[in-house]
């Protein structure tokens, strides 16, 4: 079944392969993304196994652009 407009299906991301980037610092303060069935997932890599925050493709896309132009920057 589909998710309506406003809602998100459940995704399992028991079998996901997670990863964080390159530039993380390995201090332990990361955030990790996973990629599955039509959505991303993201999560607090110290706590693998707590809550994991669902986004779909155009929501991703959307951060991550907002991300390359500024939007988040401390000013």
């Amino acid at each position: 079944m589909k998710a309506g407009v406003g809602e998100m299906q459940q995704v399992d991301f028991s079998r996901a392969v997670w990863r964080k980037s390159a530039r993380s610092g390995g201090n332990g303060n990361c955030v990790e993304i996973a990629f599955m069935d039509g959505a991303v997932g993201v999560r607090d890599s110290k706590n693998p196994s707590g809550p994991v925050l669902v986004f779909t493709p155009g929501e991703w896309e959307a951060f991550v652009g907002g991300v390359r132009d500024g939007e988040f920057a401390r000013g």
